[in-house]
């Protein structure tokens, strides 16, 4: 399992246009760049990326279980948005932005804390000028899949 990272915090407009899109997530992995908050807040972190690919892993905890007695399916999103559309920011330019427009998600079976670690594979599937699209799975360690979604996003100029 990779390293967490130590460094939580938001990075600055600048430092988004300044690179290109798989400079700025290698950067964030190997810690030269913050980590958003929201992977401290629900223990997850990216472990690889390549043009058009993004890997994240998280650890399913109790403290994100719902009524129903499995984890929530807003942790199972947040990890396959996380993933495909990081998978998309490694296609991006310097001076380009994006964000997800549409996230559709298909849960195949509950995820538990028995589990364990999980991880989630995004790879862009198609990427245009303004609009790219990308899919992405969660499994655990033995492969076996909890989810899998597909994700729109739009892409335009950075703001720097």
């Amino acid at each position: 399992m990779a390293a967490k990272p130590t460094l939580f915090g938001v990075v600055t407009p600048e430092a988004l246009v300044e690179q290109d899109g798989l400079t700025f997530l290698q950067a964030l992995m190997d810690g030269k760049e913050p980590a958003p908050p929201i992977m401290r807040t629900l223990d997850f972190r990216l472990v690889w990326v390549a043009e058009g690919k993004a890997v994240f892993e998280g650890d399913p905890q109790l403290e994100f279980y719902n009524p129903i007695g499995s984890v929530h399916g807003g942790y199972a999103a947040t990890l396959l948005d996380s993933a495909a559309s990081c998978a998309v920011h490694t296609t991006l330019a310097k001076g380009e932005a994006y964000t997800t427009l549409e996230l559709k998600l298909n849960f195949v079976r509950p995820l538990t804390v028995q589990a364990g670690s999980v991880t989630a594979e995004g790879r862009v599937i198609h990427r245009g000028r303004t609009v790219a699209t990308a899919e992405a799975y969660l499994r655990d360690g033995s492969g076996r899949l909890y989810s899998h979604a597909t994700a729109t996003c739009v892409i335009f100029p950075a703001k720097g």
